[in-house]
């Protein structure tokens, strides 16, 4: 209990960011602040050096969870959102081709809409409405000047993992680069970047990898040809500081302006917590709480669960609607009456909810995280079998 919540809270908000943080995370950022506190790569002197090795920490530390061989083609940058922008805006150029899906964030879609009004062609390929892609759609709509194909690792709102392995395959036969949003897979799936075969890989840390906001980057794979691809800003990065013109080795060509060190302290120290306990060993446990979650709301008369639900085909992210109430309504109920904290809408995703038949109102959004219980799911549905029972008598 604190003092913006009048009990204790259920959060199962975990797909817009995590909470709580493990301990090991606040230390970290704490240290960092008390004992470190300089500018990596700025200066000569310890606490410099001190802040350099932190980043570089949190660097590896990316590279050890994702499969990532060389380190330093891990770019930080502010968020998920900042990562997709910079491949985007970096890579495409006006009579370019871009192929993505139905299923996509805004990250993706408002970048795409305002370089397909500078030039760039954009094809949409579309999903069922349970969000599941045919890669075989995704070949169709390549074309002679398709230079990229961007998509979602696991959709934001009903959790669906999408065959990247395979339309990887289909685009490099193609000799087209694949960028893969793993925004909510980084830390909730076994990814390694190899067998996942993506050119480049945007994440962010203050999800599933449960660092702080402000954290992310993009992996930059060697398909890419750096010559090419354009920073999004250019300024000092403590190196070549003799020259005016922008570094063009990675990361310092895209790293532009002092890193949130501190939020990087924290991010590696999420990292190994997960890393610890093992990536397989947390998507299973929340595999089997995804599960009963499913099955009780699904169970419940009036509730209309979306996804696959079939948990090995998703994360742990559930959307579903309730009869009579409006998501919104359903929301503020377990927010004012239950202590449970749930998003609420569009998710950000529109063409998402477009595709699977819930737009413009919605959906009520459970997204379970490495600290919900067995206990919590059970809560959880207990409130909407209440908020169902009282929609019905209305």
């Amino acid at each position: 209990m604190n003092q913006l919540d009048p009990q204790p809270v259920l959060y199962l908000d975990n797909a817009a960011t995590s909470w709580p943080k493990p301990p090991e995370v606040i230390d970290a950022m704490r240290r960092y602040l008390t004992e470190v506190g300089a500018n990596p790569g700025r200066s000569g002197h310890r606490r410099s050096v001190e802040a350099a090795r932190v980043v570089f920490g949190a660097r590896e530390a990316v590279a050890r969870l994702l499969g990532v061989d060389d380190p330093l083609r891990v770019v930080f940058c502010a968020n998920g959102t900042h990562a997709l922008n910079l491949a985007l805006r970096g890579l495409l150029r006006p009579g370019h081709h871009v192929v993505t899906t139905g299923m996509e964030h805004n990250s993706v879609m408002r970048p795409l809409r305002a370089l397909e009004a500078q030039g760039v062609e954009v094809s949409v390929v579309p999903c069922t409405s349970q969000g599941v892609l045919d890669p075989a759609d995704v070949e169709r709509a390549l074309r002679p000047h398709t230079a990229l194909v961007v998509m979602t690792h696991a959709s934001n709102v009903v959790g669906t993992i999408m065959p990247v392995s395979e339309v990887a395959s289909l685009a490099h036969a193609h000799d087209v680069l694949l960028l893969v949003d793993g925004a909510q897979s980084a830390g909730a799936l076994p990814v390694s970047l190899d067998d996942l075969g993506a050119d480049l890989f945007a994440f962010t840390g203050h999800k599933a990898l449960l660092g702080p906001t402000g954290t992310g980057g993009l992996i930059v794979g060697e398909r890419v040809d750096l010559a090419r691809f354009e920073p999004l800003v250019r300024g000092g990065t403590g190196s070549r500081s003799e020259s005016q013109v922008q570094p063009d080795f990675l990361p310092d060509k895209f790293e532009s302006g002092t890193l949130n060190v501190v939020g990087l302290a924290g991010l590696a120290a999420g990292i190994e917590w997960i890393l610890e306990r093992g990536v397989a060993a947390v998507r299973r446990d929340e595999a089997e709480l995804t599960s009963r979650l499913i099955t009780g709301l699904a169970e419940t008369p009036g509730v209309c669960v979306y996804g696959t639900g079939d948990v090995e085909r998703q994360l742990s992210t559930v959307s579903f609607t309730l009869a009579g109430m409006e998501p919104g309504e359903v929301g503020r109920h377990l927010d004012d009456e239950y202590g449970i904290a749930a998003r609420v809408g569009l998710h950000c995703s529109p063409l998402a909810h477009e595709t699977m038949g819930t737009y413009p109102g919605g959906t009520v959004r459970f997204s379970l995280g490495a600290f919900t219980t067995e206990a919590d799911v059970e809560c959880a549905l207990r409130a909407v079998r209440a908020l169902a029972e009282a929609a019905g008598r209305r």
